[in-house]
């Protein structure tokens, strides 16, 4: 046993546990937990392969979703779940399970890099150094993390398999028969055999390496398009979806987005859509997230139909295929392709007025409103109480079923991003659809017969007639007729009608897009690919990477003026020429390429930490297999494996967590996993939230200088208006844990952030009410050593049986709290139990003691260390049984029966719990104040609920 594990000297104040006394305890223990290894969980295999009989145990993976190291260091809001997850995982280590808990660090991205262009610091120097203080105020807090186990996403050797994990996914390919994906030579050798047809219809053989890439391009889960993007010209980069607000505004920077196109990097997990869907109903996750992912996803059944326009095809995709007799207009996403092929010179004539925005050709009114929308967001173009804009495109489709001509306009309202990006319009059928007919003087056309008594003579209808069990009218063409019939057989009947035509067929669609994966930014993880010299990608060898980040001069994308939509992307790498433009020899002698220059966007390093948290350290491999397989591996009620329980906030519900499923699946289809789900139960903790307060120009004042006073706040002298909101910097009313510890401790601040309620719900920060906590520990404290001599007062002997009794309900009730993540109610029942034994003013039995000890050790592990040595012992409380309740003292001895006559309460009987229900109506029935009530009245029947209830009927 080291040295260090004697007993703290005495503090400044004797015996007493005060702040000064935490802190010595805290410190010291830490320091030992650390030397010793404490937390270490052991491998099965490998370098981190430990003691055969803990690997044995159940295991239990326990992840906090990657914390980002803010330069602004963490307020008392971050650790909730730390601490949540830091007590879980000590619960099931006492209760017999091998335990890995770590935490690395999620650390590139825009923050560092705008401090970079800001000051010229290396986004590096400012992370790491961000990373050293956030892991000095973890540790204060006395985290179990195995820390042979952190990292950050920066480091070379972490992105050497990021890097890795893109090749994998660049270099297969979703076999939809299959419904898997494969690599992509097996792909190759099906079109070079003939097994495949090639696109287009030519031999292998004859295409050139160029046409052979851009067949493969089309089948890669991984590939480069030129695409209708989120572009901000005020960062310097396209953004995800996700990462624009609904006002069209970037989350970070808050700049207007624009539509553009470009060619980037994007990710096929639509391919994934089904498998994303469809295994969501075997995880344990808030029903509120599974319901986001399935919204996002957004999984509908429909038809695709061709609208004919010349020699081309508009195609659209329609959950209500049957109403196509009723489609008069169609209207293209602004962004549509096929907008610039057939645009005329001239308004045909008889144009209406109201359908060209008052331009002179249709060139200038397409031109006018494409730019127009461009400035929107998808969230602005979408809304429902917005009035309907677009422009005629001067050119008319052909309806299929009826042969008439129907106008094509553009309009902001479809997006390019869902479905076909066209749309046949149903005005008498859906709402946008009739208030743009309305708006734009467009005929209406029932072809659904209301139910609603207003007829089908649209022209005084006031809103559309929207019904999924109508009978179909004015529905009848050449060959085709679904009048009378409902929308089921409808839509079957003119589904089998498109597909016979060829002019289109029953189809799925979801409104999920692939994930756009390229970023004009320095500060992330380069892409392993080059460009010949014709402007062929070429994946990097293995034995290349990891391809480091060079040095560059300027840490900043070119930024443009917020508003210049038309402006490109020049990223921070392009101007390294030397790393750009390399010779390099790829397996058919040396030549010469050039450098992918955008970067991988943030969400890269998160997509797979929890793979690289099991084999940190291995050089040759993602991860080892026989590792994967223990920690994560498919298991009794996690079917497709995955961690044990992911914590972290319900924010993410649609970035990261889907994308991590999209890795984790692709990884599981080419075996390089045995788990198709990376997170098999998620638990989403609420939020702190704190006071703010805002002065007369509604400008946040520093919270902690606010004076209340005569019922009124003030800062330096003047009133400021209260309210509750988030704690952060902005709001300027974050609490850092460094106050807290320094005052009471770190175990108080553990137990008062835990106590504050449940752990899924946000709740008010109050450093008044702190002290309770503190208070708490303080007794807990006295029940063991004396304040005076620092002599431990525990005694030998039996406890008597009401001790016991409480004793082995709190052990009873606390246990299974912490286990179900109630610790706010684990909390309350120590505190009932420790007052209980204060009380009772007299030495503590050694066996009640150190059952107290074990009980709070999870909670507030640093005074459990100390009391758990000061009790004689030499070993870890860390690694000790959780106490077992005993269910014979759990019982109540008695339990209150009510006795009911006439439906009023008429006596209260003390019984025992086990009474027979014989036994308990002879007793009621029998009692003197039941006797009264009766009045000799006849008893009819008598209602026995044993042991809690008799209700007698006269």
């Amino acid at each position: 046993m080291s040295e260090t594990n004697t007993p703290a000297p005495e503090a400044a104040e004797g015996h007493r546990y005060t702040a000064a006394m935490a802190a010595d305890i805290e410190a010291r223990w830490q320091d030992v937990w650390d030397a010793e290894g404490t937390y270490e969980a052991p491998n099965p295999t490998g370098d981190l392969a430990g003691d055969p009989a803990v690997v044995a145990r159940p295991k239990k993976f326990i992840m906090d979703m990657f914390p980002y190291p803010s330069g602004a260091g963490l307020h008392v809001g971050h650790p909730l779940g730390y601490i949540a997850t830091d007590v879980f995982a000590r619960h099931q280590r006492m209760s017999g399970h091998n335990v890995l808990h770590t935490l690395g660090f999620d650390a590139f991205g825009l923050p560092a890099e705008q401090y970079a262009v800001q000051t010229g610091t290396h986004p590096r120097v400012s992370t790491e150094a961000n990373i050293e203080n956030m892991k000095v105020q973890l540790r204060r807090l006395g985290l179990g993390h195995d820390k042979r186990r952190s990292f950050a996403t920066i480091d070379p050797e972490y992105y050497k398999w990021t890097q890795w994990i893109f090749l994998q996914i660049y270099n297969s390919w979703y076999d939809a028969d299959a419904k898997k994906a494969r690599p992509v030579s097996e792909l190759v050798a099906a079109f070079e055999d003939g097994t495949r047809e090639v696109p287009g219809g030519r031999a292998w053989a004859d295409l050139t390496a160029a046409e052979r890439a851009d067949v493969l391009n089309g089948f890669r889960l991984a590939y480069a398009s030129d695409a209708p993007v989120n572009w901000c010209p005020g960062l310097g980069t396209v953004l995800a979806n996700e990462e624009v607000t609904a006002d069209g505004r970037s989350e970070r920077g808050n700049f207007p987005v624009f539509k553009s196109r470009l060619s980037q990097w994007n990710m096929r997990i639509t391919a994934y859509a089904d498998r994303l869907l469809d295994d969501l109903d075997a995880l344990d996750w808030p029903e509120a997230i599974k319901l986001q992912q399935r919204n996002w996803i957004g999984r509908s059944e429909g038809a695709r139909v061709d609208f004919a326009l010349g020699d081309e095809a508009i195609t659209v995709f329609t959950t209500r295929p049957d109403t196509l007799f009723g489609a008069t207009y169609m209207v293209l996403a602004p962004e549509h392709p096929l907008v610039e092929k057939f645009i005329p010179a001239a308004w045909p004539e008889g144009t209406h007025d109201v359908w060209t925005g008052g331009y002179a050709t249709p060139a200038e009114a397409v031109a006018a409103y494409r730019k127009q929308a461009a400035s929107k967001s998808d969230v602005e173009r979408q809304a429902e109480a917005k009035d309907k804009t677009g422009v005629f495109t001067g050119e008319y489709a052909v309806n299929p079923v009826s042969g008439a001509k129907v106008p094509v306009f553009i309009a902001d309202y479809v997006l390019m991003g869902y479905g076909t990006g066209a749309i046949m319009a149903v005005p008498a059928h859906d709402t946008r659809d009739f208030e743009f007919a309305r708006a734009f003087e467009l005929p209406v056309r029932c072809v659904v017969d209301p139910t609603d008594g207003r007829g089908t003579d649209t022209a005084e209808w006031e809103d559309a007639f929207v019904s999924h069990d109508a009978k179909l009218v004015n529905s009848s063409g050449e060959g085709i007729s679904l009048d009378g019939l409902g929308v089921v057989e409808a839509k079957a009947a003119i589904t089998d009608w498109l597909t016979e035509r060829g002019i289109g067929e029953g189809t799925v669609n979801f409104r999920l897009r692939d994930w756009l994966f390229s970023r004009q930014r320095y500060w992330g993880e380069p892409f392993p690919i080059v460009y010949d010299e014709a402007g062929v990608a070429h994946p990097l060898p293995e034995s290349m990477l990891p391809l480091e980040l060079p040095e560059v001069e300027d840490y900043s994308p070119r930024t443009f003026e917020p508003d210049d939509a038309t402006s490109k992307p020049e990223t921070p790498l392009s101007r390294n020429e030397a790393w750009v433009n390399v010779e390099l020899d790829l397996g058919d002698g040396v030549k010469s390429y050039r450098r992918e220059t955008n970067t991988m966007p943030n969400w890269a390093g998160s997509c797979w930490y929890e793979l690289r948290y099991l084999d940190p350290h291995n050089a040759s491999a993602l991860v080892d297999p026989e590792i994967e397989q223990y920690w994560m591996g498919p298991r009794e009620g996690a079917p497709h494996g995955g961690v044990d329980l992911y914590v972290g906030g319900a924010e993410h519900a649609v970035l990261h967590l889907l994308y991590a499923r999209f890795w984790s699946k692709v990884l599981f289809d080419l075996g390089h996993v045995s788990s198709a789900e990376p997170f098999h139960k998620l638990f989403n903790q609420g939020m702190i939230q704190a006071y703010a307060y805002t002065d007369a120009r509604g400008v946040y004042v520093p919270a902690a200088e606010v004076e209340e006073r005569d019922g009124g706040y003030f800062y330096q002298g003047e009133p400021v208006k209260r309210e509750h909101g988030k704690m952060g910097k902005s709001l300027k009313n974050a609490v850092t844990p460094d106050e807290i510890c320094e005052e009471y401790g770190a175990d108080t601040l553990r137990l008062y952030e835990m106590a504050m309620g449940p752990l899924d719900v946000s709740r008010p920060w109050d450093t008044r009410a702190v002290v309770g906590q503190y208070r708490l520990l303080q007794r807990l404290w006295r029940n063991i050593v004396d304040e005076e001599t620092g002599e431990v007062t525990v005694v030998d002997g039996e406890p008597d049986e009401a001790t016991l009794r409480a004793l082995h309900k709190a052990i009873d009730g606390a246990g299974s709290d912490m286990a179900g993540l109630r610790f706010n109610t684990a909390i309350a029942k120590i505190t009932e139990l420790n007052n209980a034994l204060t009380k009772a003013g007299r030495p503590l039995e050694r066996s009640v003691a150190e059952r107290l000890v074990l009980l709070v050790a999870p909670l507030a592990p640093h005074i459990a260390e100390e009391l758990w040595h000061r009790l004689g012992h030499t070993d870890s409380v860390v690694h000790q049984d959780f106490p077992v309740a005993d269910p014979a003292y759990v019982v109540d001895e008695t339990v209150t029966c009510v006795v009911q006559v006439k439906g009023k309460v008429k006596a209260r009987l003390e019984v025992p719990p086990g009474i027979s229900e014989a036994d308990l109506e002879q007793l009621a029935v029998n009692d003197a104040g039941v006797v009264a009530a009766l009045g000799g009245a006849e008893i009819r029947k008598v209602i026995v609920r044993a042991p809690k209830l008799v209700n007698i009927v006269i």
